[in-house]
């Protein structure tokens, strides 16, 4: 089925829909991962973007219940240059077209990955509209500029929880908290409240293997609601869309910074950076893969990580704030620390899911800063 993929510069792509007929529109992003390309799908960070995988053969082997990072899909729609329909793996539960399906997200192949990735790197994450269902190629354009930008765009209300929950292992379950907003912690702690913005699974899975009893929370709990909770430290999830329409959870984190143990992935990061009185900027075209170097400022070496953000801080000017990690392409921000405060933060993703493992040593260094604020 022939589908067409318009953006707002007017540049158009045709392709085929291995999904059936559709309309989808977004942010159009690459990601310059190899594989993975469930756990891209599964990422709430990816809400509002339609992503472009620069690798060309992607469905190879499969979708498994194993790799999924949350409950649904999240991108808007997925591009590929060849999608794999009889996938070869052992693990593989469903085809990559059967999942897309099963969400109600499109998938187009056929399009000149290569081409339309040379394009945003030139010109940057663009608005864009995929269909078959209109051909007209000036009606989608006209469309795809109508659609809103990620700049402005406040997309956390789609991805944060409705209550708290606890993570099982198995998957979120509601946490029962008292009357007066109380909860009874059930382990031995550190008791780590966890605003969900968007939160991977992966990294509740290693917040628990670093020994943190974790209740994780919506965006919208206020700072006394978290002194209710009676948490040692607090941990900002990542998440998508504009972190500078989030006004209200900054003010939150302010307030929280002076009385807890803090640290940030991502969003996290940059609402940390905010509440500090930091600048949040739009990258041109983004980070979005596994294989982007950084370097751990605090040690000198070097790390292969996984990132997904279209959105930097810059904390020019800010007082008592130490840069930590720095992006080897750009030069840009990837993690600071507080000087006076216990607070750490990084901008890219420790957790991979997918990616390397090379800077999971975060969380064990963010449970010893919330052990040491405590004197322990």
């Amino acid at each position: 089925m022939k589908a067409i993929l318009a953006l707002e510069d007017g540049t158009t792509f045709a392709g085929t829909s291995f999904t059936g007929p559709g309309e989808s529109s977004g942010e159009v992003i690459f990601n310059t991962g190899m594989t993975g390309y469930q756990e891209v799908l599964t990422d709430p960070s990816y809400v509002g973007q339609m992503v472009c995988m620069t690798y060309p053969h992607v469905g190879n082997y499969g979708v498994n219940l194993d790799d999924v990072e949350s409950s649904r899909i999240r991108v808007e729609a997925f591009i590929v240059k060849e999608c794999c329909k009889t996938p070869s793996n052992w693990r593989a539960r469903d085809t990559l077209p059967e999942y897309l399906k099963r969400y109600g997200v499109m998938g187009i192949e056929g399009i000149d990955t290569r081409a339309l990735t040379r394009h945003l790197r030139l010109h940057g994450a663009m608005r864009g509209v995929m269909s078959t269902e209109v051909q007209d190629p000036e009606s989608l354009i006209a469309r795809a500029r109508s659609i809103p930008t990620m700049e402005g765009l406040n997309l956390i209300g789609k991805v944060t929880p409705k209550r708290p929950y606890v993570w099982t292992g198995d998957g979120p379950k509601d946490a029962e908290l008292s009357a007066d907003g109380s909860y009874a912690w059930p382990g031995p702690g550190p008791k780590l409240v966890v605003y969900d913005f968007g939160i991977k699974w992966n990294i509740l899975r290693l917040l628990a293997a670093a020994g943190f009893d974790c209740l994780m929370v919506p965006s919208t709990t206020s700072a006394d609601a978290v002194d209710r909770l009676g948490p040692d430290a607090v941990f900002l999830s990542p998440g998508p869309g504009d972190p500078a329409t989030l006004a209200p959870e900054v003010a939150a984190i302010r307030t929280l910074t002076e009385h807890y143990p803090v640290g940030g992935i991502c969003l996290g990061h940059q609402l940390l950076g905010t509440a500090l009185g930091g600048k949040t900027f739009k990258l041109k075209f983004g980070h979005h893969g596994l294989n982007h170097p950084v370097k751990d400022l605090t040690t000198g070496k070097i790390e292969i990580s996984s990132q997904n953000h279209g959105f930097c801080v810059d904390l020019s000017g800010v007082p008592d704030v130490e840069k930590t990690h720095a992006n080897l392409n750009d030069g840009t921000l990837e993690g600071f620390r507080h000087v006076k405060k216990p607070i750490i933060t990084l901008q890219f993703h420790p957790e991979a899911g997918p990616g390397p493992h090379d800077s999971q040593y975060f969380f064990t260094r963010f449970r010893g800063l919330v052990r040491e604020a405590a004197g322990k």
